[in-house]
């Protein structure tokens, strides 16, 4: 008797992804914000992530979350579109200025 794989939503991988690049980080970058996290990601997981290939724990998704200041709930529902401006809390707004500073080098 083997275990299904439980359903995904589809949309979450896309979302990941649209924050990240949101904020600005690299996927290292974001490997690093979520560094206090046990056990914390490593970028190639952060890459598995953004491509479906793996499911982030809840505890990630969370950290995404107040990242990005939107409900947990707008990751995981396919029916919920991300804002198209972000809420930043002012750590990430930092790291966002940072990022889009080194864009323009």
């Amino acid at each position: 008797m083997g275990s299904a794989r439980r359903p995904q939503p589809e949309r979450l991988p896309s979302k990941l992804l649209e924050i990240r690049q949101l904020l600005g980080l690299t996927q290292e970058q974001m490997a690093n914000r979520l560094e206090h996290l046990k056990p914390p990601p490593q970028p190639g997981l952060i890459s598995r992530f953004e491509q479906g290939k793996r499911e982030p724990s809840l505890l990630v998704l969370l950290e995404y979350a107040r990242m990005a200041g939107v409900a947990m709930e707008l990751l995981v529902d396919d029916e919920s579109d991300l804002p198209q401006k972000l809420s930043l809390r002012p750590k990430d707004k930092k790291m966002q200025l940072k990022g889009a500073a080194k864009l323009k080098k």
